[in-house]
């Protein structure tokens, strides 16, 4: 597994080792706004995470998600937590939290 020190470094990387699509969190699926590409939990798997803590300020923390999709998409997901985590439901949520903790 790599190793980033901060969230940029984390985009970057991931993005030079092939995770392109930029996803988001959509009621409950990851949704790229850019191109069709909209993935519901079982059809996509996190294959790294990385979580960073904001030393000075809590609204810096956020966890990078490397997700591959069934069919060969490979984006990232980038989410805050603490004070300014998305409100997610069911499944999505479940999957994530799974995979961070």
């Amino acid at each position: 597994m790599y190793s980033y020190d901060t969230v940029s470094e984390a985009v970057n990387g991931l993005k030079k080792r092939g995770f392109t699509i930029d996803f988001n969190i959509e009621a409950e699926k990851l949704v790229c706004r850019k191109t069709p590409v909209a993935l519901a939990p079982d059809e996509f798997e996190i294959t790294e995470v990385y979580r960073f803590e904001g030393n000075s300020d809590p609204a810096d923390e956020a966890v990078v998600y490397a997700i591959e999709s069934k069919h060969g998409q490979k984006g990232i997901l980038v989410n805050a937590y603490g004070p300014d985590a998305n409100a997610m439901d069911g499944e999505l949520i479940r999957k994530l939290k799974i995979k961070h903790d």
